[in-house]
């Protein structure tokens, strides 16, 4: 997220809380796919990590990207760290360790994000290669300890790095070194949302396992396929995961907020000021007990948007849902994530056989394939099968999907073939994450550095 909300209107009732994430509610014509990514910045001398600061650094990255889009820097304290284009089509941001990241405008087709994808890498290279910078498509940062890391001057990344390991062992990794790639969907009604977010919550481990992206750490394998989704095991598993009442037949609106009430808040922002709130849930907020502690500080909209993005399950939901199972990867997975999940859930046809198939799925099975895949990724099993097999059958849902949205570019294709990528996945029988395991011990000679070559922008 690019810019924290600062909607002042209080909050008279939860009644109004559902009531926000309800307006999310659009017919299909107005439906659209908004994608996120975010990779590793690195110098090319030394493959060592950018600092934020200094001619050389993050900062001057971003000052050179507001100089050529001409887009509203967003300011922490008077630093910059991230933009904003002006009628709220995109964004750019940094994530803790230095990850940038493009928020996308709302698209209508996968060609123009694949489009938008493109411009962007142009554009950043543009900028960073005359610094001697480059940037990594991985799910997890493969060489820097954590102390290594660089550290981004964002007021929320203070609170949360405080408070991340008082309530899981891996918070701070999954801040500072390790990057996704992400869709956000929308939906028409209460009951689509529902569907939607059953049939990819359900998915979403097999979505972990096509994309595995991040088999070493500190400079050597890590005996994952996917770090990233073994992270979000232990990272704060009162706010993220796997969801088990997400799974009821009669899961709503309401449903998310009752649960997101009762979740710590991060902060609340007031005079321009962060505010360290994680002593509170949104509930005992509600209920006033924290007026003693800061009289003027009555909840709002923007406070309940702003915790609503503080919250990690495995699909989000907000006024949209937010596909957040894959790890980062190469230019060509930008493309193919979006395309997976778009086939899958914005074709009536696709989403009624999806849900056909998973509708028997339970939790326990699914939380099992998702304990499953970080160290297992395609060769997981699922009811006697491998994740391999299940893929199969799911993309061709997916390319099913595609296929009835035909939506054609100028020269004729449909969006089926940004499914590609996994499609190759299939077909070899191995990850991304696998393939640069197999390099690693053979033609890289047990070095982690030509990554920085293979897998960068």
């Amino acid at each position: 997220m690019a810019r924290d909300t600062t909607d002042s209107r209080p909050i008279e009732s939860i009644d109004e809380l559902v009531a926000h994430l309800a307006e999310g509610n659009k017919p299909r014509q107005k439906w659209r796919i908004g994608t996120e990514h975010e990779k590793f910045p690195f110098f090319v001398d030394g493959n060592a990590p950018v600092p934020y600061g200094g001619t050389r650094g993050i900062r001057a990255i971003l000052e050179g990207m507001q100089q050529k889009l001409g887009w509203d820097p967003i300011l922490d304290a008077g630093r910059i760290i991230g933009l904003v284009e002006p009628t709220g089509q995109g964004a750019i941001s940094l994530e803790p360790g230095g990850q940038f990241e493009l928020s996308g405008a709302p698209l209508e087709t996968l060609h123009q994000t694949c489009r938008e994808g493109n411009a962007h890498l142009a554009q950043l290279r543009e900028i960073a290669e005359p610094l001697g910078i480059r940037f990594l498509g991985l799910g997890g940062s493969p060489k820097w300890t954590l102390a290594e890391t660089p550290r981004m001057p964002k007021s929320r990344y203070e609170i949360m790095t405080r408070y991340m390991p008082k309530v899981g062992t891996k918070g701070l990794d999954m801040m500072y070194r390790t990057c996704t790639i992400q869709v956000n969907l929308d939906f028409e009604s209460e009951a689509d949302m529902r569907r939607k977010m059953q049939v990819s919550l359900k998915l979403q481990p097999l979505a972990t396992a096509l994309f595995a992206n991040s088999p070493f750490t500190e400079g050597r394998p890590n005996g994952l396929v996917s770090w990233r989704g073994d992270i979000w095991r232990d990272t704060d598993n009162q706010r993220s995961g796997l969801k088990e009442f997400c799974f009821a037949g009669d899961f709503g609106f309401f449903d998310y907020v009752d649960w997101a009430l009762d979740v710590p808040m991060y902060f609340v922002i007031r005079d321009g000021q962060y505010i360290d709130m994680t002593r509170y849930t949104f509930r005992q907020f509600l209920t006033g007990e924290a007026r003693r502690e800061l009289p003027e500080c009555d909840p709002t909209i923007g406070d309940w948007a702003n915790h609503l993005s503080t919250l990690f399950p495995d699909v989000r939901l907000k006024r949209f849902l937010e596909m957040r199972g894959a790890d980062g990867g190469p230019w060509r997975r930008i493309c193919a994530l979006p395309a997976f999940w778009v086939g899958l859930l914005y074709d009536a046809e696709a989403l009624d056989a999806a849900e056909a198939l998973t509708r028997d799925w339970s939790f326990a099975e699914v939380n099992d394939m998702r304990e499953a895949v970080p160290a297992k990724g395609i060769n997981a099993e699922f009811r006697s099968r491998t994740l391999r097999d299940l893929a199969r059958e799911v993309l061709a849902l997916s390319r099913l999907g595609l296929r009835n949205r035909a939506q054609l570019n100028r020269d004729g294709y449909d969006e089926t073939s940004f499914l590609t990528p996994l499609d190759e996945v299939v077909a070899r029988g191995s990850t991304s994450a696998e393939e640069m395991l197999g390099a690693y011990h053979t033609r890289w000679g047990g070095s982690i550095e030509p990554v920085f070559l293979e897998y960068a922008y």
